[in-house]
């Protein structure tokens, strides 16, 4: 790999002088006499805060000072062999000459919107990294993204930069000219191309000497894209409290170590992979391990698995039910003792096998572009299968009604965040440029997620599905995942999606799109189909079995494993 040999050759030449600035600790900062993390006060929020600054500089402090062992910050790996082992000093070093690169050569600004579109490359951790200590505010991109959505994103955010690859490169000079705030095109190639400037290049020629910015802790640092459930997608816009969160004391959901190794599966373009390759590992002071992986291939990770020491996994359940598909008979895997799972329900019987396999359970935690992780089950925690755990701290997470009254145990509801009197640590900050969007999710005392779920008398959430979601049945409300979660028990049964579909009596009945198991594929479809309604009649209630029900070779899903639910529905709604 070229670029890997370019590295090399820079950092040879530039080790020499390479200089370190220590990191400016804040005043709320507690003093460490070992390698801890640093943490702030659950409830007496910073002023300022800087992650690059405060947290990736203060390891690196640590590294100098000999109470950090010198292991990897970024362990980086492909299919041919080739590795990237970066310790958090060389992290600091990189990353300044990115800041330096950006502001100096680019001419960008604090305040200033650049655009992420990589895929799973070290570059990803340098660039967002460089955004942070600069405070332009980075948004990341899925590399799924055509030309329209690229097109759609840098004129509603006013991008002023954009960093990509050869892959994704012709498809925004496509659409350049329609944009133009854009000023700046980064290439991280092996090749030049005209019109942008070389990545690897200007790092080379980068100074390793920058002063990380004091930004607020409510200053912005990042826009994710987000769907929602209609319209185009919305900005949802993060502040530095974001990274802030994973500081605080409270913040238990991986308790992390710094010996810990861990792989987060989701993809650069998601929330996720900010706060579980990135966040949260650096702030504890672990390793954060990727392969590049541009597609999902379950025996790879496995082998990965196997071949090193990652003691934690995180990544949606879609990837935890592509190797149970395998049928492998044991997956003891050496190191591995932790495993959690987001952005989709988690089914019982998934969880069962799965401990069964490893010996490992998996701890489900439950958030949004808009929340990141709001709730879960922390380590040591009670599991109950199906549910997405309890409130992670500082979130007073409640069941409400649509007028944001807090509704009693075991009440269908939306989920809401308490953000009156005191917003919150980590929840987003407005969708930028959208006030109706905005004050449309604000209901009484909280922000309302638009997710369905119930809470018990423990403090466990049950997620029924997004409110669009939810089947209204001849004056029936049923919720998507309980269907699923009753087909799921059935052997034939891989995957399923259940949808409403229209009816002229009933105006909405409940329909299932299922994924047949291998042993199943030549069975009478109709008499499968039978057997499939009377299953969900016993295991749930007779008014929730779906009246229409149609095999499907896959499910559309999101590049992180969601299940499309939206555009299945959709396309029954067409056929009216």
């Amino acid at each position: 790999m070229q670029w890997l040999m370019r590295f090399r050759v820079v950092w040879a030449i530039h080790k020499s002088c390479h200089s370190f600035h220590p990191a400016p600790q804040h005043l709320r900062c507690q003093s460490v006499s070992g390698p801890e993390a640093p943490k702030w006060d659950d409830y007496d929020t910073p002023e300022e805060f800087n992650f690059a600054g405060d947290v990736l500089d203060y390891w690196t402090q640590m590294e100098k000072e000999g109470k950090r062992r010198p292991s990897p910050a970024l362990w980086w790996v492909n299919s041919k062999g080739d590795e990237v082992k970066w310790t958090f000093t060389e992290m600091t070093d990189l990353t300044r000459r990115v800041a330096n690169v950006f502001s100096q050569t680019c001419g960008l600004q604090q305040g200033d919107r650049v655009a992420l579109v990589l895929p799973r490359v070290p570059e990803w951790w340098l660039v967002t990294v460089g955004c942070i200590r600069t405070g332009i505010i980075f948004m990341p991109g899925t590399t799924l993204m055509t030309a329209k959505d690229i097109l759609y994103r840098l004129q509603k955010s006013e991008a002023k930069g954009i960093v990509t690859t050869d892959t994704f490169a012709p498809e925004v000079d496509s659409v350049a000219s329609e944009c133009p705030s854009l000023i700046t095109k980064l290439l991280v190639s092996d090749h030049r191309r005209e019109g942008w400037l070389d990545f690897w290049s200007l790092i080379k020629s980068a100074s390793p000497d920058h002063t990380c910015i004091k930004s607020k802790t409510m200053d912005p640092m990042a826009i994710f894209f987000t769907s929602g459930t209609t319209g185009f997608p919305k900005m949802a816009k993060h502040s530095h409290g974001l990274a802030l969160r994973s500081s605080l004391p409270s913040w238990k959901l991986l308790q992390l170590k710094t010996s810990d190794i861990i792989w987060c599966l989701s993809d650069p373009g998601w929330i996720m992979a900010i706060l579980g390759a990135l966040l949260e590992p650096w702030t504890a002071g672990a390793t954060v391990f990727i392969h590049h992986l541009p597609q999902f291939d379950p025996k790879i990770i496995v082998q990965m698995f196997f071949k090193y020491p990652i003691t934690q996994c995180l990544g949606a359940p879609t990837i935890y039910r592509m190797i149970m598909q395998q049928n492998f008979t044991s997956l003891k895997f050496p190191a591995l003792e932790h495993c959690s799972t987001g952005g989709e329900a988690l089914l019982p019987e998934e969880l069962e096998k799965w401990k069964k396999l490893t010996g490992i359970l998996i701890h489900e935690a439950y958030g949004q572009s808009e929340t990141g992780i709001l709730c879960g089950v922390l380590r040591g925690m009670k599991i109950k299968p199906g549910s997405l755990g309890k409130a992670i701290s500082p979130f007073d997470v409640q069941i409400i009604d649509e007028n944001g009254n807090i509704l009693p145990p075991n009440t269908e509801g939306n989920i809401g965040i308490r953000i009156k009197p005191t917003r919150p640590t980590g929840l987003f900050m407005c969708y930028e440029k959208d006030p109706e969007n905005t004050a449309q999710v604000e209901c009484g005392d909280f922000y309302n997620t638009g997710d369905r779920a119930t809470i018990d008398e423990e403090g466990y959430f049950w997620f029924l599905g997004r409110s669009d979601d939810i089947i209204n049945a001849s004056g029936y409300r049923i919720g998507p995942a309980e269907v699923e979660n009753a087909l799921a028990e059935h052997p034939a049964v891989a995957e399923s999606a259940v949808v409403s579909s229209p009816d002229p009596i009933r105006g909405e009945v409940v329909k299932a799109f299922i994924v047949l198991t291998p042993q199943f594929l030549s069975n009478d479809q109709g008499q499968l189909t039978k057997e499939l309604q009377q299953h969900v009649k016993v295991v749930t209630a007779p008014y929730k079995y779906p009246r229409k029900v149609e095999f499907v070779p896959e499910l559309p899903k999101t590049v992180t494993g969601k299940i499309k639910r939206k555009e299945l529905r959709e396309k029954e709604f067409e056929l009216m």
